[in-house]
């Protein structure tokens, strides 16, 4: 049995630690939960899908507002368990961040993606019909 869940403490948002760390690798867990209590005052969420007990997805959330999206749901973070990939756990979970924003007053879902994982650009492209239409930049200081 599929479900979604809210984590809402640091010690229920650690069980996601392995998931985060398969998707940024540099982070060790201090620096995660350091970085996890600084997005707390600004919205940040995360939602775990369990299946059978076990989770085997996440997504790291968080409602922004510009000139550009308007009130969306940026995705931070989806990530699912490498091993059990291309399953539908990815499109159930994406799925509820979409109804979830619909529900928040949201009309856009917004997310990065990195220029190196290009399965994931053909599962949002493909399977859940996102539009690639700009370039993001970065410059470290």
């Amino acid at each position: 049995m599929i479900t979604i869940e809210e984590l809402s403490t640091e010690e229920e948002v650690v069980k996601i630690f392995p998931l985060m760390k398969d998707l940024r690798p540099f982070l060790d867990e201090e620096r995660f939960r350091e970085i996890w209590r600084a997005m707390q005052p600004d919205g940040y969420r995360v939602y775990a899908m369990y299946d059978e007990g076990e989770i085997v997805a996440f997504t790291g959330i968080q409602i922004r507002t510009n000139m550009y999206y308007f009130r969306h749901v940026f995705v931070h973070e989806l990530v699912t368990r490498p091993d059990i990939r291309s399953k539908g756990y990815g499109k159930h979970l994406l799925a509820f961040v979409h109804e979830w924003g619909r529900e928040h007053g949201c009309v856009t879902v917004a997310l990065e993606s990195a220029l190196s994982r290009e399965d994931a650009h053909r599962f949002y492209e493909e399977k859940m019909d996102y539009d690639r239409f700009c370039y993001s930049f970065k410059k470290a200081l």
